[in-house]
């Protein structure tokens, strides 16, 4: 379920900031920006959100979503939207802004979502807390020792 409301939230972000840059500058139709935002928000949540945001954390993550965007925007975008060059500006500038609007979404998937499934998927208990032991050793308590405590010096 939470899998769903993250999916459902990354959905409306991307999908106001394409219809606010697609829809009022390029005229686009709203089913054209919706199957890019239903594209854009599944292979960003797959790759940029479940892939790399657990393992190399926030910043990584929203410069992967912010490259991942641009590209998939960008090609989708001149493959659904007739505009000419201009098409690399909008996609520049959608990128930004869901950039901005994943940071925050990032630190929500990190405190609701993947928190739980670390709970669910560790069944296993590994005690983490190290601790170093150091000890004095002389000549003479080695020599006792290998004598078998016989001569104490």
């Amino acid at each position: 379920m939470n899998h769903a409301k993250a999916i459902g939230i990354k959905l409306i972000v991307i999908g106001v900031v394409l219809f606010s840059i697609l829809g009022i500058f390029y005229n686009a139709t709203l089913g054209n920006i919706f199957i890019i935002t239903l594209l854009v928000t599944g292979i960003a949540y797959a790759i940029g959100d479940l892939y790399i945001l657990p393992r190399y954390g926030n910043v990584f993550a929203t410069i992967a979503d912010f490259g991942l965007a641009f590209v998939s925007i960008w090609l989708l975008s001149s493959m659904f939207i007739e505009a000419n060059g201009q098409i690399i500006a909008a996609s520049l500038f959608a990128s930004v802004f869901i950039a901005i609007g994943e940071a925050v979404f990032h630190i929500y998937m990190k405190n609701q979502v993947l928190h739980n499934d670390d709970k669910r998927n560790n069944t296993h208990v590994i005690n983490r807390n190290f601790q170093t032991e150091a000890a004095e050793e002389t000549a003479e308590t080695d020599y006792i020792r290998l004598r078998g405590g016989k001569d104490k010096l």
